[in-house]
């Protein structure tokens, strides 16, 4: 399974009304930062294994894609953190983990 990169609002705004059908978890990822290179890593390892197949992937770049990365934190009412990830339902935050705290495991725990 792959992650899908979204640039737009107009994206985001489909992903969050998405959300009300199906999950939808975000990568808010930094370019140039070595604890979100090592989020990165993490997410990726956790798509590659069996990744849970009713749920969709995102990642947002928030320094090349600042206006998004703003807007989720805003419609989700969480404060914004990079690396962060975030799973949404219903449009509303289900889960949302930082820094450190994200990895392979952490998603599986949540997602599986």
């Amino acid at each position: 399974m792959q992650w899908n990169e979204i640039t737009t609002l107009e994206e985001w705004n489909a992903i969050l009304e998405k959300s009300s059908e199906r999950g939808q978890v975000i990568l808010k990822h930094s370019t140039t930062c070595p604890v979100s290179s090592n989020a990165l890593a993490e997410y990726d390892s956790y798509l590659k294994k069996t990744p849970n197949g009713d749920v969709d992937y995102t990642l947002v770049k928030v320094i090349e894609s600042r206006p998004v990365s703003n807007k989720i934190a805003e419609d989700l009412n969480v404060k914004h953190e990079s690396p962060q990830i975030i799973c949404v339902k219903d449009k509303a935050k289900y889960w949302t983990a930082s820094h450190w705290a994200i990895t392979t495991e952490h998603i599986t725990a949540v997602l599986d």
